[in-house]
């Protein structure tokens, strides 16, 4: 016969944690949801090395055949926009973007707006641009070479290159059109 083994527990009371370890961790989850939430969509600004430098090579095609090539746009403020249409993220920021676009538009010195497919298809993209509007050029990166030589790390991204042809910003995360046209016109201002 066996020994009963000793334990370290009251006899009769059994010491339950795991259910107040799931209400802890809820807790925790239930306040990062609402902080998320509550918070104003903005994009980050994030460090790059190409930042104060020129933009590198970029070029393609935008899905109306034209030809695109980053380096002809010197004059004007371009803001280039990495996407994939089934980014949720990016899904959630056209709305502003094409309200940012609309913003530029109407000021001489607008700036020009550029999608960059970052993934997803030609054909899928002109389908996403049908259903929820946006009317500025989009380049097919298939190989992804304009994504690497801007070191995209995850869409959406938006980076902002002077009339010069310097970057200037990079941006993660999703970007209201307030937030990059505010952001743009200080970039303007400092020259």
């Amino acid at each position: 016969m066996s020994e009963p083994v000793a334990s370290d527990a009251a006899p009769g009371r059994r010491t339950r944690v795991a259910p107040f370890v799931v209400l802890a961790v809820a807790i925790v989850l239930a306040g990062l949801f609402v902080v998320l939430a509550q918070s104003e969509r903005g994009g980050d600004t994030i460090s790059s090395f190409l930042i104060g430098k020129p933009a590198p090579t970029a070029t393609g095609t935008t899905l109306d055949g034209e030809p695109f090539d980053l380096s002809r746009r010197k004059g004007s403020w371009v803001v280039l926009n990495f996407f994939d249409p089934t980014c949720v993220p990016c899904v959630n920021e056209h709305p502003e973007l094409v309200a940012f676009d609309e913003q530029q538009g109407a000021r001489p010195d607008g700036a020009e707006l550029y999608t960059i497919i970052n993934k997803g298809s030609d054909e899928s993209v002109r389908e996403f641009f049908a259903t929820n509007g946006g009317d500025w050029p989009v380049v097919s990166d298939p190989p992804r070479a304009i994504s690497v030589a801007f070191g995209v790390a995850q869409v959406p991204e938006t980076w902002i290159i002077d009339p010069n042809g310097i970057v200037r910003q990079r941006m993660a995360g999703e970007v209201t059109a307030e937030f990059l046209g505010s952001y743009l016109q200080q970039l303007r201002e400092v020259g």
